[in-house]
């Protein structure tokens, strides 16, 4: 392929002409951390005490852990580079914390000639990452980072800080309009949980409703019974649309479509007439796990959408909740399983150590209070109009980390110069 004018091919890659060729090695110093012993070992700050940073700590401040300041020997700042050295993933770009850090983090410190900024950049490429994912895999033993070969990595960088400070700035303000998005969607998804308890508990009336709620158990609104059972491994892309329990856990949604999800749903390639009809979903009906790893996936549970009565199967670990009686407005039901009370009941009656679950029996004993039914679809209105707000911002969240990535090929390739 013929070479732009004013372009040159390196071991990093077709860059400009002007770019110096060099290795991480050549510009990034790695420092690896140091582990006291755990005896010593504290989980609250004490005088002359440090605080030991860990992976973890990048994701949660839950664990913290203080060993005594004599013991460390490597420390980093807030601003500085750090990598996680071990996985998964194996290749973790981080900061943001100070403190001592353990064996499981390497501090990455630039030479003077190139902008802290842009290697921090550099080193979250995704072609780092791939090649480090790839090393980890063929490499017998391998555990985390080898540093011999990150530090071999070519890189190509612009001649003059001046160039580099301005990658960095305009990645920089991508990653600014990233951060202010996510804290936008924590906080409206703050302020509809608010709402939720209070809407769905009673609390908080609408204007124009004044009626008592009645008080119902699941057994009265419902009847119950389980899936078919089929393994992932059985599903395709061809048959019946098949939801499987695990679907339910890892999905964020509060209903499946059977048609405008048609597609994204897996499939069980059977004779129909081998699967029960009380197996077979239909509009509104309620689906939810009867066993998880954990107590709070225990209540998990989605709401069928299924208006063209399409062939629609329910799955292993899974009990169909069937509307008895029309007191519960489809819409509401997307919602009203969600309050703290629900989850509460959930707890108390699930069974299991390892996996905990509910049975059939059990859950018909859960209480839910009901508001009449043009109140339940003037709640269910406000709480989707809130779900459609957060889906929009999402998308927005989603598009704008798109948009950053394909700033970090061009810009950190030189494809595309600022200066």
């Amino acid at each position: 392929m013929e070479l732009k004018t004013g372009y040159k091919r390196t071991e990093a890659g077709i860059v400009p002409a002007d770019w110096l060729d060099c290795t991480v090695g050549d510009l990034i110093k790695f420092e690896g951390g140091s582990q006291p012993d755990k005896s010593h070992f504290k989980q609250s700050w004490i005088p002359g005490y440090t605080r030991l940073i860990q992976i973890r700590d990048y994701k949660s401040n839950k664990y913290e852990t203080y060993v005594p300041s004599k013991l460390v020997r490597r420390f980093c700042e807030e601003s500085d580079i750090m990598i996680g050295r071990y996985g998964p993933p194996v290749f973790q770009i981080l900061k943001g914390i100070s403190g001592a850090y353990n064996v499981a983090l390497i501090k990455a410190t630039p030479a003077s000639q190139i902008n802290k900024e842009y290697a921090y950049y550099f080193l979250k490429q995704d072609s780092l990452f791939t090649f480090i994912d790839k090393l980890s895999q063929r490499s017998s033993g391998q555990t985390g980072v080898d540093l011999k070969e990150l530090r071999a990595y070519p890189l190509s960088l612009p001649p003059t800080q001046v160039e580099q400070e301005a990658i960095a700035e305009a990645l920089s303000d991508a990653d600014a309009l990233i951060e202010s998005l996510a804290q936008l969607i924590t906080k409206k998804r703050q302020i509809k949980q608010g709402a939720m308890q209070e809407l769905l508990s009673g609390k908080r009336r609408l204007p124009g409703f004044s009626d008592e709620w009645k008080v119902k158990t699941f057994g009265e609104l419902f009847t119950f019974s389980g899936g078919y059972s089929a393994s992932r491994d059985q599903l395709s892309t061809e048959g019946y649309c098949y939801l499987h329990y695990g679907d339910i856990h890892g999905s964020t949604k509060s209903s499946i479509d059977a048609h405008s999800e048609y597609l994204n749903i897996p499939k069980l390639k059977i004779p129909l007439k081998q699967v029960s009809p009380s197996s077979l979903l239909k509009d509104g009906d309620v689906v939810f796990v009867d066993a998880s790893e954990d107590y709070d996936g225990t209540s998990r549970h989605i709401v069928v959408v299924n208006k063209g009565n399409e062939p629609f199967i329910s799955g292993l670990h899974t009990i169909v909740a069937k509307s008895k009686t029309n007191e519960l407005v489809n819409e509401y039901k997307q919602y009203c399983f969600k309050t703290p009370s629900i989850h509460q009941q959930f707890h108390f009656y699930a069974v299991g150590t390892k996996v905990s679950g509910i049975s059939k029996t059990n859950i018909s004993k859960l209480t839910l209070p009901i508001p009449s039914s043009p109140e339940q679809v003037a709640i269910a209105a406000i709480l989707s109009d809130m779900d459609a707000e957060l889906v929009a911002l999402e998308s927005r969240l989603a598009k704008a980390r798109s948009i950053k990535q394909g700033m970090m090929q061009e810009l950190l390739t030189g494809r595309i110069r600022l200066l």
